[in-house]
């Protein structure tokens, strides 16, 4: 039932979420160009998402081809959420947070600092960063009414896309992040949704 309220508004979306991965899929395999390429993006309407942002930075660099395709696929399943969200945004008459850029370019470095130590580590930024999201959806499933069938069948979707996403980089041969690792992106993460909570 809550797919099913939240259908019309996926359906609107599908074209906008086909039109950006087109663009994507056709930016520049190179790391400059992509990174230039990606900047541009986002400084339009649409933003990435962090996790997104965080792979981006890893294809960008040294991962193999199966990896950087299994990436690429996660991708687009995140500017399929990219477009669900903002649809709905505009459906209750509100917006993306004004600092999105900003987390567009912290994302980014940490995503390419994290490609330079190989791929097992940089898979296990994506494990943890996808763990990490997907508490925090979690937490919107707590707060969001019962009443709001649509935006909780996109954030249940979403949630399952990211937990698939953590599964694939543990098969691909992610490799455990220490713990005070761990610590500080989830610091980091709840720094960011408090600002873009308010900003």
């Amino acid at each position: 039932e809550q797919w099913n309220a939240a259908r019309p508004a996926l359906e609107r979306s599908a074209a906008l979420a086909e039109q950006i991965a087109n663009q994507q899929i056709a930016q520049s395999r190179t790391a400059d160009a992509r990174a230039t390429d990606q900047w541009n993006y986002n400084k339009g309407t649409f933003q990435p998402t962090e996790q997104q942002t965080v792979r981006d930075a890893f294809g960008a660099q040294y991962l193999s081809p199966a990896d950087q395709a299994r990436l690429q696929q996660a991708s687009q399943e995140e500017t399929d959420h990219l477009a669900w969200t903002l649809q709905r945004l505009e459906e209750l008459r509100d917006r993306p947070s004004l600092l999105n850029p900003l987390w567009y370019a912290g994302a980014f470095a940490i995503g390419f600092a994290a490609g330079k130590l190989g791929d097992p580590v940089s898979l296990g930024f994506v494990v943890e960063t996808e763990r990490q999201v997907e508490a925090h959806l979690e937490g919107h499933l707590e707060r969001l009414p019962a009443q709001d069938s649509a935006s909780r069948a996109i954030v249940e979707q979403m949630k399952a896309d990211e937990i698939a996403h953590a599964e694939m980089a543990l098969r691909a041969g992610a490799v455990e992040l220490p713990g005070p690792v761990k610590g500080l992106m989830s610091m980091a993460a709840r720094v960011m949704t408090t600002v873009a909570h308010r900003i």
